[in-house]
Parts: C-alpha cells; structure tokens; sequence
C-alpha cells in the first residue's frame, strides 16, 4: 500500500494538523527504513502567477517562493492509465513525513478507507523527485531524504 510511486484516494484523509477531513489524493514519494514515508497530498488549488504558463512537470518560481510539479487534466501519469481529471499540483514546501504504522491503523482497509489508484510511471516519479530535490523551497531535511 504505501511504496515509492503509489497513488493512492483516501475517503476521507485526516490531516495532522486537525483540518477539516476530506476526501484527498495521496501520493507515495519515497520510503524510510520502512516505517516511514516521505509523502504529498496533491491539490487542485492552483497558486501560481497568471504569466506562468501552466504546462505539466516542474514549476519553480524562486522570486515568489513557489515550487510545484502541475499534472495536467487527462494526461496519463500511472502504469495503469490513471491521471488527474483536473489541473493539479504537487506543492514542494507540502511534502511530509507519516509513519506506516499510523497510516496502517487510521485506514485499515482497501476500499473503504482508501483505494490505490495506480502506480507512477518510472519516468514520471523521477521526474517529480527531480523537481523536488532541486527545489529552493523544499527543506534540506526532505532534499536529503529524495
């Protein structure tokens, strides 16, 4: 369930901060000693200036502290056909750590907590771990870790 490249909807997510709850994209981008992972939570609010050209991949804006990767609506990102039905972005200063362990027991079962909606393609998770290691807005404790 939660190895490097997995995309997976929970239903809902509850976010550590104590947020309200919703329905949420997961994505899986690298594991630690396998019990931990490093992890981002896709949006489809997009927070870029209007003479940024909104093209898939990497998105860095040193100037406004923006760093993003865009996945563009319908263009297929997972082994399995899977892309995003609306214009979304995998923010660099979002990306954080949960533990398996907890993941595991907050939704323990597979299509009712979540589904696992498909695997990233080879290329396009390189792609996103590229994005975020050069990134001047990603922490140097994640940089590390990718």
């Amino acid at each position: 369930m939660l190895t490097a490249g997995t995309i997976l909807y929970f239903t809902p997510f509850y976010f550590k901060n104590g947020a309200a709850s919703k329905d949420k994209y997961f994505i899986v981008l690298k594991e630690i000693e396998d019990r931990i992972i490093l992890a981002s939570l896709p949006s489809s609010q997009i927070f870029l200036p209007h003479r940024i050209a909104e093209d898939h991949g990497c998105i860095e804006v040193p100037e406004g502290c923006i760093n993003c990767y865009l996945f563009t609506r319908g263009r297929v990102i997972g082994v399995g056909g899977f892309s995003f039905p609306l214009l979304t972005a995998l923010y660099g200063q979002q990306i954080d750590m949960y533990e398996k362990a907890i993941i595991q027991q907050q939704y323990p079962v597979e299509g009712v907590d979540y589904v696992i909606v498909d695997q990233l393609l080879p290329q396009e998770h390189e792609m996103i771990l590229d994005c975020l290691r050069q990134s001047a807005s990603v922490s140097k404790k994640y940089k590390r870790i990718l």
